[in-house]
């Protein structure tokens, strides 16, 4: 499950989404770009999205600015000698 949520320029992380209007798509799904950089530069934050050696996108923003991201839930780390997540069983028709 996603979350669209809103928080400060400083609270983006890497993987986030981020919304870049409609662009020149008007399919509104290809305006959000995952977020590949988070670094502070001169007092603000830079958001990079894309790759850096190639396109990308570039956002500044004040560290304190209220952004949108959707966000999706970190995968569950597993610690060593825990018993995995039990397996869900599937019925067979017979």
């Amino acid at each position: 499950m996603t979350n669209k949520i809103t928080v400060m320029a400083s609270e983006v992380r890497v993987n986030d989404h981020i919304y870049n209007g409609t662009g020149t798509n008007t399919h509104p799904t290809f305006a959000w770009e995952t977020v590949t950089e988070v670094r502070p530069e001169d007092g603000l934050i830079l958001l990079i999205t894309g790759n850096l050696k190639g396109p990308h996108g570039e956002f500044w923003l004040e560290p304190d600015e209220q952004i949108v991201v959707i966000r999706y839930p970190e995968a569950a780390t597993v610690t060593p000698g825990a018993a995995p997540p039990p397996k869900a069983h599937a019925k067979h028709g017979h």
